[in-house]
């Protein structure tokens, strides 16, 4: 019978880089006071002898997980099926993979599902949490409250007293701005009869696209007969348009609150016998990449999904005092944050078919936002002092196709 080899010790991966053990248990245990130059020597030293932490013993002694939750206030068939999701949800995975924390995802089928989701983030099964989809009324925000763990939220928090909160964190776009651009662009186009979609109301996203169709127009609110509710679905933006037809039948342009009611809408419009953009205009928001192959390719406000997912994970990694991987360094190191309303505005792009431009790029890789910068915290001797985090809004930027 062959006697396995023992595995590799701490002490043994401390001798073969020539550093000490405790050098070794803080690279290991993703700590920060290290130089790079040590830590590369202790991670290839790790490599070399195939050194697998005991997670058991490591959770004992940094009282991590080396888990975090994202908790999606969505049912499953909404998350599933809405390519905006799988794009969060791919930047967050990147980022916290990158970091070597394993994502935990957690989805709200049914009301009864919010206990079990309080209890799970209570229970010491996790060190933070990304939550977003977020409404109104949603339990989500006290629970990761009461269960005392890091957060950070995707969209804007509509809740009282949460732009009096110095510790919410929260990723953004600049919702309000996007749709002033593309109402104003529709205006600009001779269009008159402008008509809204609107996702659910009792989401800030929603809203503040609401505000910023409302700007364009300089109205306070929107005429009754020129808006229509939908619901974030293709569905629901096919019944929105077949009833602005109704109650609107010379309507010459619609703005839709995300590509998929914007898709839903041309479906509708399509069978009501309406050409598009000849009798009416459509704009969407997102930019996902079925934007680019519908039947006319839509006109459409891009914002950079799943750059927004990699920055929520990005600074829930700061909140914990990970050291960050490269992305998540560069993502860090260009946190910035707006007012609520949405003053940055992107210039339009011209776009055609599946190749139309997917991001501002700058030097630094793509466009992070704009707004006042956050303080990243120094070096010392003892490692990153305490860091100063924001919330972060990113920019939106219209994207110019022949829907409109």
């Amino acid at each position: 019978m062959t006697v396995p080899e023992p595995r590799p010790t701490l002490e043994a991966v401390a001798a073969h880089a020539g550093v000490s053990r405790a050098t070794v248990s803080r690279v290991v245990n993703g700590s920060a006071g290290v130089r790079d130059a040590v830590r590369e020597k202790v991670q290839r030293a790790v490599a070399d002898l195939g050194y697998v932490p005991n997670s058991a013993a490591r959770s004992l002694v940094t009282r991590r997980t080396g888990a975090v939750a994202v908790v999606i206030a969505e049912p499953e068939r909404r998350v599933f099926s809405d390519p905006f999701f799988a794009q969060q949800l791919r930047g967050i995975s990147r980022e916290l993979s990158a970091s070597d924390i394993q994502l935990v995802l957690l989805l709200v089928e049914h009301p009864r599902d919010y206990p079990r989701i309080g209890r799970y983030l209570s229970g010491g099964h996790v060190d933070g949490a990304l939550m977003f989809s977020l409404h109104s009324d949603d339990p989500l925000p006290s629970m990761a409250a009461s269960s005392e763990l890091p957060t950070v939220f995707g969209g804007r928090p509509g809740w009282a007293d949460a732009d009096h909160d110095p510790q919410l964190l929260y990723v953004d776009n600049d919702n309000r701005g996007g749709a002033r651009q593309a109402v104003e662009y529709l205006l600009a186009q001779g269009r008159k009869r402008i008509a809204v979609i609107t996702g659910p109301l009792d989401q800030t996203s929603a809203t503040d696209r609401l505000d910023g169709y409302c700007d364009a127009l300089g109205v306070a609110q929107p005429d009754s007969v020129l808006l229509a509710r939908g619901d974030f679905t293709a569905e629901g933006g096919e019944r929105a348009m077949a009833e602005l037809l109704g109650s609107a039948p010379d309507l010459d342009a619609v703005f839709a609150g995300s590509d998929l009611m914007a898709t839903g809408a041309l479906r509708a419009l399509r069978a009501a016998g309406r050409r598009v953009p000849e009798d009416v205009a459509v704009v969407g928001y997102d930019d996902m990449e079925p934007a680019a192959w519908a039947e006319p390719p839509l006109t459409t406000v891009h914002q950079d999904v799943e750059e927004m997912g990699r920055m929520m994970a990005a600074l829930l990694l700061r909140r914990l005092g990970v050291a960050p991987s490269g992305a998540a360094e560069e993502a860090a190191g260009a946190i910035s944050a707006q007012p609520s309303s949405g003053a940055a505005s992107g210039a339009a792009e011209t776009a055609e078919g599946p190749e139309a431009e997917q991001g501002p790029e700058t030097g630094q890789g793509r466009e992070r936002g704009q707004g006042r910068e956050t303080g990243q915290g120094r070096e010392t001797g003892q490692g990153r002092e305490e860091e100063r985090l924001a919330p972060v809004i990113t920019p939106a930027r219209l994207v110019i196709r022949a829907s409109a």
